[in-house]
């Protein structure tokens, strides 16, 4: 870990986020989507933070709410000790220049209409930062960081694969030289090939542009290879986060174990004598939550005190954090 990272570069105390939806055939009735329900997590200058999660947990929610493209029900989110969620969004236009997003299908975020020298120079026009002239200099600089010629200028988002479009992405996230990316699943639509090159591209950039990524993915060998330390969630909560080989080599929340167990091992050998851990269930409906811990409903070590306080995320051993109230027991077995 980088001596920078003892740096507090984005904090998020106590953050939620819930989305109201009408019920019901013709929409008698109202409910709450409890998307993000009180996280807290800091990430430091200079790291990579992965966070995961099964399908619905609320980890592009959370990645939407820190770039403040969702505004908070309630929280915090400090970057570099600014509260983003008091500032209007004239306050927030500046901030946009330190903190950018990478999101997960690059062409759905790219304009048919526009080449991709346009797309890239489109946020440093937006902020006016420098002169056609620089800007035009400046794209053919940022596409060559990214591996591609600067012929691919004057090219539309359609004439290129799906990595040659994130690598297209990636540069229009850097155009303005931020200090913090979001990266929401950046390769989850690529192929396994692909995937790696992205990845391996986006951790030489980080080194060139010093920046601090928190990547989200639900591919825990993709997050174990880029990250400093993963945060697990589940169902709108932090279940547990810690350095990224202690959360392999010590884990302590039953459901980070189920999502390690899924991962596949290389050797054959490995493969067939490893321990699959099932849920039973399914993840419950985030509308109308479980009271007490969120996992308690597929856990196989709850017990009654589970169904009826949440747990607090402590920290069972030095930097490694849990919630759950029986965490050192089920280490211990």
């Amino acid at each position: 870990m980088r001596k920078e990272q003892n740096e507090v570069i984005v904090s998020i105390k106590d953050l939620k986020k819930h989305f109201p939806v009408k019920l019901g055939a013709f929409g008698e009735r109202s409910g709450i989507v409890h998307a993000i329900d009180g996280i807290s997590m800091d990430i430091h200058r200079g790291e990579t933070l992965g966070l995961v999660g099964e399908s619905g947990c609320g980890k592009s929610t959370t990645a939407f709410v820190i770039v403040q493209l969702y505004r908070a029900t309630s929280g915090f989110v400090f970057f570099k000790g600014v509260d983003l969620t008091k500032l209007s969004e004239r306050e927030l236009r500046p901030m946009r220049t330190k903190i950018q997003i990478i999101f997960q299908d690059p062409y759905s975020t790219l304009n048919p209409r526009m080449t991709i020298g346009e797309s890239i120079g489109e946020p440093i026009r937006a902020h006016k930062l420098m002169n056609n002239k620089e800007i035009k200099q400046h794209v053919f600089e940022l596409l060559k960081d990214v591996g591609l010629k600067s012929s691919f200028a004057n090219r539309y988002a359609h004439e290129l694969s799906g990595g040659q479009q994130q690598r297209i992405c990636i540069a229009r996230a850097l155009a303005i030289n931020p200090e913090f990316v979001v990266c929401d699943e950046p390769v989850s639509a690529l192929d396994v090939s692909v995937q790696a090159q992205i990845i391996n591209l986006m951790q030489d950039l980080q080194e060139k542009y010093k920046l601090t990524y928190l990547f989200i993915a639900h591919n825990l060998a993709v997050v174990r290879h880029i990250s400093d330390r993963i945060a697990v969630m589940y169902l709108g909560r932090i279940a547990e986060i810690a350095e990224k080989n202690e959360i392999f080599d010590h884990t302590l929340h039953p459901y980070t174990k189920a999502l390690l167990s899924a991962v596949p091992e290389a050797d054959p050998k490995i493969e067939r004598q490893r321990h699959r851990i099932i849920l039973e269930g399914d993840v419950p409906d985030a509308i109308s939550p479980p009271s007490g811990c969120r996992f308690h409903t597929r856990c196989p070590i709850a017990k009654e005190k589970c169904s009826q306080e949440i747990p607090d995320l402590e920290e069972k051993r030095p930097g490694h954090y849990v919630a759950c109230h029986y965490a050192s027991e089920e280490k211990e077995k």
